[in-house]
């Protein structure tokens, strides 16, 4: 996936290497001498010369053919009673005097003693990475903390899994200040104190404000197309690397500066100065230059003009302001439309599209350039669809966007699908399942065999639903291998195996080579076709677990959809294990949340009679500058779990209707999607809107 941030890890403590930090110095297997000297071969129908005596020099002679060899320095040493029965066994004395002198070895370095005792945190300390001192043994070279203290520090943060200069300020160890030496000292910067640097304007004006808040970074000079910026975190290298190619400048300088002084000269540097995606476009429309030749001749667009246009200020500027703050709006798709009369920009957000402030209609092709070239794509290829990526780091984070390029009628639409991981939490307990839903779906992902499917349209949470169980099932214990298209979150310790059908890597044939994998838990992104279905029963019929998805409207309807792709009744009952069917529906912002009393023709839209609702609160949202006026902050999901019970599969094995499936699981206490949409409206978590919106099929099924 996407490109990890290599924000400063703990420092863990690791055992020393028997006989110190020199692992050239391994003592010779058969003593502690520093000489020894290895025998000579034995030749064939003789006796070889005698070696040293073994207890002076430690040297092992070499038994004859047909005995054990000797064990390679580094091993486990043998008892001199078994090395003696050895030499005893090939016709040589462990203690011959030797027939003649050997030449002296090589000069060696003596071998220290085992050393047993606890390694100190000095040593921990020094086992640097990268030609780099680590940060705690810099504390202690500095005085600030002594070895004792750097060892519980080291044990504390891999326990939190936090920054070992964190955990020493929250123990009140070190001061911010003290912190910034070391590091300063560790990657040679320079230490700056903002209340007595002054930013030029030059420098202010050429990062934006979202930039400068999201990557965590303030601009200080910019001279000769080099920019300097002070940050708190000297290892998010990949936020020089984004500032630089967002910006086109030559080189990103960085200086350090403490957190809480960052960003208060943020905010005081940015203060009336923000500007807008407004803004921008009005320097667009307002600059003659820009745009002149598409204006002209825009049906014949020459490759020079374009990387000009492309590389325009104005243009990276605005681009670098629509992504960052589809990031900031936790936008998941940022779309770039070209029409005959104008060009639309527009964000998803929960779920539902939102229109910007469209720019110029003659920039698309510089827009659309500028998107591939950060893509790695072919601008100068206008004919074809073209799919690619964007990494980023904001804010120490990393963020995934894959481009798709899609030629049309008036030009290249671009679409951006934005990954952010920290939007997305990959916790069962925080999907919005209620608890009797959760406990019984966390039974059926512990089973040892079988198939899982989560059903619901493009765009319900499916994925999401899945990871967030894969990410509970991880263990040392079980091999977990994924293949998907594409592979939105890369999971640690798990194997995820991409698509890709122009060469022929289809779900169906990567899943018959991961069954030659020793898989225990197997998830296919998407059964597509009859074969991933075959195989995907096959793999759950020989002892793994298969977890997939379906595009079906609720989850009585997959059992129907693998009938009608051609799976036997018989191989469904022996398989399949349960269904969840989901959407998301939006969450009131918590903010602007405001009490009202419905109309009755709005309740009978969920056929909710006064009686029904008598005592029951309702909510919208009135729109507020944290949910951007749009009443609703975040989605969860409300779901449909069928499991797989003998009646249930008596009636699959009868081919029985998709109704009288979902009749009997109703009599057996499943949810449905439209009940479980009533519990988040009466809970007060989403609207009569929204669950109508979501829920609509059941009145038209």
């Amino acid at each position: 996936m996407s490109q990890k941030a290599p924000n400063p890890t703990p420092e863990t403590p690791k055992p020393r290497p028997e006989g110190g930090g020199n692992p050239s110095a391994a003592k010779p297997v058969g003593g502690a001498g520093t000489n020894a000297t290895p025998a000579k071969p034995v030749p064939a129908g003789g006796s070889a010369p005698s070696a040293k005596p073994a207890a002076p020099t430690g040297a092992t002679a070499k038994p004859a053919a047909g005995t054990a060899p000797a064990k390679p320095a580094g091993t486990d040493r043998p008892p001199a009673s078994v090395a003696n029965r050895v030499a005893a066994a090939s016709g040589q004395a462990a203690s011959a005097t030797a027939v003649r002198k050997p030449s002296p070895p090589p000069a060696r370095t003596p071998a220290k003693a085992a050393d047993t005792q606890k390694p100190t945190a000095k040593r921990l300390a020094d086992k640097a990475t990268g030609g780099r001192r680590k940060l705690g043994q810099i504390l202690v070279d500095l005085g600030f903390i002594d070895e004792d203290q750097l060892w519980d520090l080291l044990n504390e943060a891999r326990t939190l899994q936090q920054p070992i200069g964190q955990v020493a300020i929250a123990r009140g160890l070190i001061t911010e200040e003290q912190l910034l030496q070391a590091l300063a000292e560790q990657f040679n910067l320079k230490v700056v104190n903002l209340q007595e640097v002054k930013p030029q304007p030059e420098a202010i004006q050429a990062v934006p404000e979202t930039m400068a808040s999201v990557y965590k970074v303030l601009p200080l000079t910019f001279k000769d197309n080099v920019l300097t910026v002070a940050m708190a975190d000297p290892a998010n290298l990949p936020a020089l690397d984004d500032l630089r190619n967002f910006l086109g400048v030559k080189q990103v300088v960085p200086v350090l500066a403490s957190s809480k002084a960052l960003q208060e000269a943020i905010a005081k540097a940015y203060a009336g100065k923000e500007e807008s995606i407004v803004d921008i476009i009005q320097q667009l429309e307002k600059d003659p230059e820009i745009g002149k030749h598409f204006r002209q001749h825009e049906t014949s667009i020459d490759l020079e003009s374009l990387q000009e246009l492309q590389d325009a200020a104005p243009v990276r500027k605005l681009i670098n302001m629509v992504l960052l703050m589809g990031i900031k709006d936790r936008a998941s798709d940022i779309h770039f439309e070209p029409f005959e009369e104008e060009y639309k920009l527009r964000y998803r957000c929960d779920g539902v599209m939102y229109e910007l402030v469209p720019p110029p209609r003659h920039l698309a092709p510089a827009i659309s350039s500028r998107i591939k070239v950060m893509a790695n794509l072919d601008i100068a290829e206008r004919r074809l669809p073209q799919d690619g990526r964007i990494e980023l780091n904001v804010g120490g984070n990393p963020v995934d966007m894959r481009v798709s390029v899609l030629p049309t009628m008036f030009g290249e639409s671009v679409v951006i699908r934005v990954l952010d991981r920290t939007v997305v939490q990959l916790d069962l307990d925080r999907l919005g399942m209620d608890p009797d839903t959760l406990a019984k779906f966390r039974e059926l992902i512990r089973k040892p065999n079988g198939i899982l499917l989560v059903t619901g349209p493009t765009g319900a949470g499916k994925s999401t639903t899945l990871y967030s169980a894969l990410n509970e099932l991880n263990s040392v214990t079980d091999k977990i291998i994924t293949t998907e298209d594409p592979i939105e979150y890369d999971l640690d310790g798990i194997v995820q195996v991409p698509i890709n059908p122009d060469i022929g890597v289809t779900f169906a044939n990567v899943l018959r080579a991961i069954l030659r994998h020793d898989p225990d838990i197997i998830m296919v992104g998407e059964i597509r076709d009859v074969e991933t279905a075959q195989i995907a029963v096959q793999a759950a019929l020989t002892g793994h677990l298969v977890l997939t998805t379906l595009h079906t409207n609720d989850a009585p309807s997959a059992v129907t959809r693998l009938r009608d792709m051609g799976i036997e009744p018989y191989l469904i009952t022996a398989t399949l294990e349960g269904v969840l069917a989901q959407r998301l529906v939006r969450r009131i912002c918590p903010d602007c949340r405001t009490e009202y009393e419905p109309g009755k023709e709005l309740l009978m839209e969920l056929n909710l009679t006064p009686e029904q609702v008598q005592g029951k609160k309702f909510y919208y949202g009135r729109g507020c500058e944290r949910c951007n006026n749009t009443g609703f902050k975040g989605r969860t999901g409300i779901f449909e779990l069928l499991v797989i019970s003998d009646p249930i599969r008596d009636l699959i094995a009868n081919n029985a209707s998709t109704d009288a499936i979902r009749q009997s699981a109703r009599k057996m206490g499943m949810t449905t999607l439209r009940e479980a949409g009533l519990r988040a409206l009466f809970s007060g978590i989403t609207t009569i809107e929204e669950v109508v919106r979501e829920t609509a099929f059941e009145e038209e099924g």
